[in-house]
This record gives C-alpha cells, sequence and structure tokens, in this order.
C-alpha cells in the first residue's frame, strides 16, 4: 500500500465514522421528537423507518462538515500519535503534501453534501410534507392558508388546504407592466394545475387600456405562469428549505415571497455550503503538526475543534445577513468560509515555518 492510499484510507476511515455516529445520534433525537405522533397515527415501526429514511439528507447536509472536522482530527491524530507524522516529515514530506493527500476525502464529502441537499432532499421533503399531513388525525388536519407572493411582476393572492399544491381557491392576479402599473386583474374562484400549466376556473377579469377597465369574463382561462405545485408546497405550507434550482426560479420569475437577496444567497449558498468540508480539513491539519510528546497534541486538537465550531456559527450569521440583504449575498454566503479558510492557511503556513 503506497503512502498515498494509507493517508486516503486513514481520513476515510475516520470521516465516515464521524458521519455515522453523528447522524445517528441527529436521527436518534430527531425521532424522539416525533416518535409519539407516528404511534399515535398508528404508523408503527414502519413509518419510523419511512420517516427515518426520508429525513436522512437533511441530516447528512448538517453532519457533513462536523464529520469531516471531527474525522480529519482523529485521522491527524492517529498519525501524528503513531510517530508516522515524523517519519513523512523526515522524508521532506511537507504538510502542503500531507494537505493535498488528504484533499479526495474532503472532495468526495462535497460531492455527497452537494447531491444530499440540491438533487435528493428537494424530492424527499415534499415527499415527508405530502406523508405527514396525510396520516394527520383529524383534530390536525390541514388547514387552508392564504398567501400574497409575486410571480414575475405579478402580484397574487390565493388560498390552499391542498398539500400536493395542485388546486388553489379565491385566486387573485393583479398583472403590471415593466414600470410597475397595474394592466389587468384576474378573480377565479378556482385554479387546478394539470398538463403543465394553471387553468383557472369561472375567471373573471378587468383588463385597464388607455385608462378605461374593460371587463370581461370565461368558462376557463389558462394562466402561463412559472409558478408549479412544488413551489405552491414549500410557499403554503413551508416546511422545507427551498432548494438553487427553486431560488433561480423565483429570480426569474417564479413564485417568490422575500426579497431577491434571500434568494440570490440561497443559490450562492449551493455552492458554498459544500465548500465548508475542506475547510474543516484545512481547519484541522494544524493537529499533524503538533508534537504530542511535548504536550501539544490537546491544545493544537481544542483550537482546531473551537476553530471549526467558531466557523459554522461565523457561517450561519453571514449567511443569515445575506438572505436579509444586509450585505451582499455572495458575501453572505461565501465570507465565512473565505475568512476561516485563510486563517488555516496562514496557520499551517506558520507551523510549516
Amino acid at each position: 500500500m503506497n503512502l498515498q492510499r494509507y493517508v486516503l484510507k486513514t481520513m476515510a476511515t475516520r470521516i465516515l465514522v464521524a458521519a455515522l455516529v453523528l447522524i445517528g445520534i441527529m436521527q436518534i433525537l430527531d425521532l424522539l421528537d416525533v416518535t409519539n405522533d407516528i404511534i399515535d397515527r398508528g404508523l408503527g415501526v414502519g413509518g419510523m423507518v419511512k420517516y427515518a429514511s426520508l429525513r436522512l439528507p437533511r441530516l447528512i447536509e448538517q453532519a457533513a462538515p462536523l464529520a469531516v472536522l471531527a474525522g480529519s482530527i482523529f485521522g491527524f491524530m492517529k498519525l501524528a500519535g503513531d510517530s508516522e507524522i515524523v517519519a513523512m516529515r523526515a522524508s521532506g514530506m511537507s504538510a502542503y503534501r500531507l494537505f493535498r493527500m488528504a484533499v479526495p476525502v474532503a472532495l468526495a464529502v462535497m460531492v455527497i453534501d452537494f447531491a444530499a441537499v440540491e438533487v435528493i432532499a428537494p424530492r424527499t421533503d415534499s415527499a415527508l410534507q405530502t406523508w405527514w399531513r396525510a396520516t394527520a388525525p383529524p383534530a390536525e388536519a390541514v388547514k387552508a392558508q392564504t398567501k400574497a407572493f409575486r410571480v414575475g411582476g405579478d402580484v397574487v393572492m390565493a388560498t390552499t388546504a391542498d398539500v400536493s399544491g395542485r388546486t388553489l381557491s379565491d385566486v387573485r392576479i393583479y398583472r403590471r407592466d415593466a414600470q410597475g402599473r397595474l394592466i389587468e386583474r384576474i378573480e377565479a374562484p378556482s385554479a387546478f394545475h394539470a398538463q403543465h400549466q394553471w387553468r383557472l376556473n369561472a375567471p373573471k377579469f378587468v383588463r385597464f387600456e388607455n385608462g378605461e377597465p374593460r371587463i370581461g369574463e370565461a368558462a376557463q382561462l389558462e394562466w402561463a405562469s412559472s409558478f408549479k405545485p412544488s413551489d405552491a408546497q414549500a410557499l403554503f405550507f413551508g416546511d422545507q428549505d427551498i432548494s438553487a434550482v427553486a431560488a433561480r426560479r423565483a429570480l426569474k420569475g417564479g413564485s417568490a415571497e422575500r426579497p431577491p437577496a434571500f434568494y440570490n444567497t440561497r443559490v450562492q449558498r449551493a455552492f458554498a455550503g459544500p465548500f465548508g468540508a475542506l475547510v474543516m480539513l484545512a481547519l484541522a491539519l494544524p493537529v499533524a503538526l503538533a508534537s504530542f510528546r511535548a504536550s501539544q497534541g490537546a491544545v493544537f486538537v481544542t483550537l482546531c475543534l473551537a476553530s471549526g465550531l467558531l466557523f459554522l456559527v461565523f457561517d450561519g450569521v453571514f449567511t443569515a445577513m445575506g438572505e436579509s440583504g444586509a450585505i451582499m449575498p455572495i458575501l453572505g454566503a461565501w465570507s465565512a468560509p473565505l475568512i476561516f479558510g485563510s486563517l488555516a492557511a496562514a496557520a499551517i503556513v506558520r507551523l510549516e515555518g
């Protein structure tokens, strides 16, 4: 076994174990909150398994950076504690090369994290939401929700109790021109999504042409819109996070009830979030350069662990600032990874001498 493969195996094994432990703990805590509800609904063990499997992508998202941090610290501790780092250094290996050897593991975690959050989670969130509300007892039946939101330049108000997001009631659409002036108002008692489009039933409309209102009605009207049932699910029953794809759609004319800064930050976070795994690996690397015989090990482990936790705190704060519009979305998404990545690089350079 060559050195590259040995380092990869050492790091990958410990990161995987850390991930399994963290996900297991999170899964148990999550199930403790809903076990009584699952039993009351008569879903049994099968319901617990289904709930746990549908929640798994979101738990991977939460556990990924911590797993890389903890696994990397334990991996570097093993290499340093067995004096293997000493042998590597004696042969002329630098800390930079050691980091490059471990990078493929962090990259693999980044890919898994991105796939879980952006590809799998939007589907499992929707399935969990539909299943959870469909199995609710009568006392917890879904209540109709009324929302006002934007679809492109139009302002829409609608009500629904349909968890699938395919039917709306009391629909009012206010269409505006490029200058924001009202040009048409449409009211319909109901709307149904079928064949990739919305159909308004018995709509009445008022069009404003040259300042004069023109009243009309129809048996049915097609509503050409990028608004999808999945958007209605997230909008009316908002128990799921918005994916980057949904955020892009909102920016390009899809449904939106939050300012553009929120959706721009969410798009940036799709890439900045997984990048945190690489930052965590860099923050853990100083442990490999510690002298455990000189009692530096405990100090370095504590500092690396604390810096990783601080990174998560700052990352959350900057993201919230970006979503609120307090700072530019790109700064909100990338400030913490770049700042802590730079601090880790500076520490490695100083330790390397």
